[in-house]
């Protein structure tokens, strides 16, 4: 796997609001030609936010899953918006979705979901020392807050609603990195 393989074309096959379906035609070093679909984003990225209050809870959010089809429990998180700095993009968010702001914010790493796929990245970002603040956001209805302990993922994992991969991924890392910090 030294050797990546050669794109010989890309073009566009289909386009919505949000997605944009691509076509990548692949030369491998074997010889070998593919042709690959994956689905694009339009924005400038995303970001998804551990906020954690003073308590040692992370702010979960419930709101509607187009995608399931019903009210899903999971992180703060949304779009980067063009030439936004990462960190701004997550505290915005945060005032929108959870009507807070953070002094403290770090980006932990990026992850992606369905890499053969998704051309998409999550940027997980920890926000810390948290103060109320509320933007208006583009939600349709209000977003019910559920502050939740980073020391009882176990629990939350039994919580039918919650079933998001990405959120569970950054829940732990955030978990792991503060209590790295703590024992330093």
């Amino acid at each position: 796997m030294s050797k990546y393989p050669e794109i010989l074309h890309r073009r566009t096959v289909a386009r919505s609001r949000l997605f944009r379906v691509e076509a990548v035609g692949l030369r491998f070093s074997n010889g070998a030609e593919v042709e690959y679909e994956r689905l694009g984003g339009t924005s400038h990225g995303a970001v998804l936010i551990v906020a954690v209050d003073g308590q040692g809870r992370a702010q979960l959010i419930r709101e509607y899953a187009a995608g399931t089809g019903r009210y899903e429990l999971g992180l703060p998180k949304g779009r980067v918006e063009k030439d936004e700095p990462l960190l701004d993009a997550a505290n915005r968010e945060l005032q929108e979705e959870v009507g807070v702001a953070a002094r403290r914010l770090e980006w932990l790493r990026s992850l992606s979901l369905a890499p053969g796929y998704l051309a998409h990245r999550t940027e997980v970002i920890l926000a810390q020392d948290l103060y109320p603040s509320r933007l208006p956001g583009d939600e349709p209805e209000p977003i019910q807050v559920v502050p939740w302990a980073l020391d009882d993922l176990e629990g939350l994992l039994a919580q039918e609603d919650f079933s998001e991969a990405r959120s569970l991924a950054a829940l732990y890392l955030a978990r792991d990195h503060l209590r790295a910090r703590e024992a330093r």
